[in-house]
C-alpha cells in the first residue's frame, strides 16, 4: 500500500527536540524537552561567530567568516545524536539574508546538518521572536517587544501568544560596529551617528505603532541583557531591574568615557560581546528615545525558543502554515471549490507515486498547499496568472514559511500550467531537487484533470513510475468525461518530454 501522509506526531512527554539559530552576531544551539506542555531546556550553547563581520560592501560573505560559522555548526551537531531528525529545526537570519553567497554556505552547511537550514524573512523572525518571548513571559497585556540582532533589529506588538503587528529594520550591533565603531574607538560624535541611523530607520515605523499602542515592554536577545545586567551591577535600573532610559544615557557617558572597546570592563558585558556592545548601546538609547519607552523589562526567550515552540504546533496539528494558507486564501478570493479539487487529486495522484519517487510528508504538505493557493494571482489578472500567483508566493510576508518554502511553492505555481521550459525545469532543481521537479508534474496533472472547473467525479486515473524519468497514466473508461482527459493527458505528454519525462497513456 502506499504511504499515507498523516500529520507529525504529537510530542510525547520528555522527549527531545532542538533549535539551531543561525545569528548575524552569534549561533545558538537550544535542546529541550517537553514537561507538562512547556518547552524546558536542557542544553544550550552560544558561540560568537559574527558572520555579518564578514559581509563586505557587496554583501560577499568572505570565506574565514564561512569557516568560523561551519567550524560552530560541527560542534553542534556532536550535541544532537539525542535528537530525531524530523525533531530539529534550524533557521538563519539577517546575515545570510543578506549575503549574495548565501547559497554556497548553505550547501556545505547542510552536509553537516540532520535538517536544511531555513533562511527567514525578517517578519516570519519577527513572528518567532514574539512566540518565544510571549511563552517565556506568559502575560495578557498588549506588549512591545524589541529584539536586537547582530543585523537587524525587531519589533512585534502583540496580546497573548499572538502578534498582531511585526518589523525588521535594518540596523543590528555588529553591522552598526562596522559603520561607526570599527576602529574600536567610543567617541560622542560615534555615538551621535549610529544613534541618528537608529533613529531614522525607528521613525519609519513609529507611526503605526503608536496607533497600534502597548501597555508593556520587552527586550530580548544579548544586547538588551548586556545592558540589563551592567544597570543593575551600576544601580542605574529600577527597583524591578528594569533597563530605563535614564540609565541607559550613564551608560552612554561610561562608555564614551572608557573611550575603547577594548578597555570595556563592565559587568554583565561578556568578553566577546565587548566590541560590539557600544554599538548596541546607541541603537537601544534611539529605539527607547522615538517610541518614548521609559522602561523595558527583558526576556530571556526568543528565536531558539519561539522556533521550538512553532515546532511543537506542527507536530499538534496547530501549524501557523495553514493558517496562513487560509488567510491568502481569504485575501486574494480564491475559488475554495476548485481549490479543493485539484488538492484532493493532487493527494491521490501523490499517493500513488510517493514510495517510488522518495517524496515524503514535507513534500506532500508543499503540494497541498500549493494546491490551495496556486491560483492567487487570479486577484491580479486572469492573463499570465500563475505568474502572478508565484510573485505573491514568493514575495509576500507569509507566516510560518522561510524562504526556500515559499520559493518551493512558487515554483509550484509557476509550472501548473501554460508551456514547461528548460530554464524553469533549472529553477525546479536548485530550489528542490527532483522532488520538486516530480511535484510540479503532479500538480499540473491534478489542474489539468480538472480545467473545466465544474464538480465532476473525473475518470480513475492510475499512475505508474516504471523509472524516474518515464511514468505511465491508465485512465479508465468509466464515465462522459473520459475522453476529454484523455485528449487532454495525450497533449501533455510534449510538456513532459520537456522536462525530462516520457508520459504514456493506456486506454483501459
Amino acid at each position: 500500500m502506499p504511504k499515507k501522509y498523516l500529520a507529525n506526531s504529537p510530542l510525547a512527554e520528555d522527549e527531545l527536540m532542538a533549535a539551531i539559530d543561525i545569528g548575524s552576531n552569534s549561533f545558538h544551539l537550544a535542546i529541550a524537552r517537553l514537561d507538562h506542555g512547556e518547552v524546558r531546556k536542557v542544553v544550550s550553547m552560544s558561540e560568537k561567530v559574527q558572520l555579518a563581520a564578514g559581509l563586505d560592501e557587496h554583501n560577499i560573505l568572505s570565506a574565514d567568516a564561512a569557516r568560523r560559522g561551519l567550524e560552530c555548526l560541527n560542534r553542534f551537531v556532536t550535541r544532537l545524536d539525542s535528537v530525531p531528525p524530523e525533531r530539529v529545526r534550524i533557521v538563519a537570519t539577517n546575515a545570510l539574508r543578506q549575503a549574495k553567497n548565501a547559497d554556497d554556505f548553505i550547501t556545505r552547511a547542510n552536509d553537516i546538518l540532520p535538517k536544511p537550514i531555513e533562511i527567514i524573512a525578517g517578519r516570519e523572525e519577527a513572528r518567532l521572536i514574539y512566540l518565544g518571548v510571549s511563552h517565556t513571559n506568559a502575560s495578557s497585556d498588549k506588549r512591545l517587544v524589541i529584539d536586537i540582532g547582530g543585523g537587524s533589529t525587531e519589533f512585534i506588538i502583540g496580546q497573548g501568544f499572538e502578534p498582531m503587528l511585526t518589523e525588521s529594520l535594518q540596523m543590528g550591533c555588529v553591522a552598526f560596529t562596522q559603520k561607526f565603531f570599527a576602529d574600536g574607538l567610543i567617541t560622542k560624535d560615534a555615538f551621535t551617528k549610529a544613534i541618528s541611523a537608529s533613529r531614522k530607520e525607528v521613525l519609519a515605523i513609529n507611526g503605526r505603532y503608536q496607533k497600534a499602542g502597548w501597555s508593556s515592554v520587552i527586550g530580548s536577545s544579548g544586547t538588551i541583557k548586556a545592558v540589563r545586567n551592567v544597570l543593575v551591577s551600576k544601580g542605574w535600573s529600577d527597583d524591578q531591574e528594569r533597563v530605563t532610559y535614564h540609565g541607559l544615557k550613564k551608560l552612554e557617558k561610561l562608555l564614551t568615557k572608557i573611550g575603547n572597546v577594548e578597555d570595556i570592563d563592565l559587568e554583565g558585558v561578556k568578553e566577546h560581546r565587548r566590541a560590539v556592545f557600544p554599538a548596541g548601546v546607541a541603537v537601544l538609547r534611539a529605539i527607547m528615545k522615538v517610541l518614548g519607552v521609559e522602561t523595558l523589562t527583558y526576556s530571556d526567550g526568543a528565536l531558539r525558543e519561539g522556533v521550538m515552540y512553532d515546532m511543537l504546533g506542527r507536530f499538534s496539528s496547530e501549524d501557523v502554515r495553514d493558517r496562513s494558507v487560509l488567510a491568502l486564501i481569504k485575501r486574494y478570493s480564491v475559488d475554495k471549490k476548485q481549490a479543493r479539487q485539484v488538492v484532493k487529486t493532487s493527494h491521490l495522484l501523490l499517493e500513488q507515486v510517493n514510495r517510488d519517487l522518495k517524496l515524503n510528508t514535507d513534500d506532500a504538505d508543499l503540494l497541498r498547499r500549493a494546491a490551495y493557493l496556486h491560483e492567487v494571482g487570479l486577484a491580479i489578472s486572469h492573463s499570465s496568472y500563475h505568474k502572478h500567483s508565484a510573485y505573491l508566493l514568493e514575495y509576500s510576508d507569509i507566516p510560518g514559511f522561510s524562504q526556500v518554502d515559499q520559493k518551493r511553492m512558487a515554483q509550484l505555481a509557476l509550472s501548473h500550467r501554460r508551456k514547461l521550459k528548460s530554464d524553469t525545469l533549472e529553477q525546479a532543481c536548485s530550489v528542490g531537487g527532483d522532488s520538486l521537479v516530480y511535484l510540479c508534474l503532479l500538480l499540473r496533472l491534478a489542474v489539468l484533470t480538472h480545467h473545466s472547473r465544474s464538480e465532476y467525479i473525473p475518470p480513475i486515473m492510475n499512475i505508474e513510475v516504471i523509472n524516474s524519468n518515464e511514468w505511465q497514466i491508465t485512465v479508465t473508461n468509466d464515465n462522459e468525461h473520459y475522453t476529454s482527459l484523455l485528449t487532454d493527458l495525450q497533449a501533455e505528454t510534449e510538456q513532459f518530454s520537456k522536462w525530462g519525462i516520457k508520459l504514456s497513456i493506456v486506454e483501459a
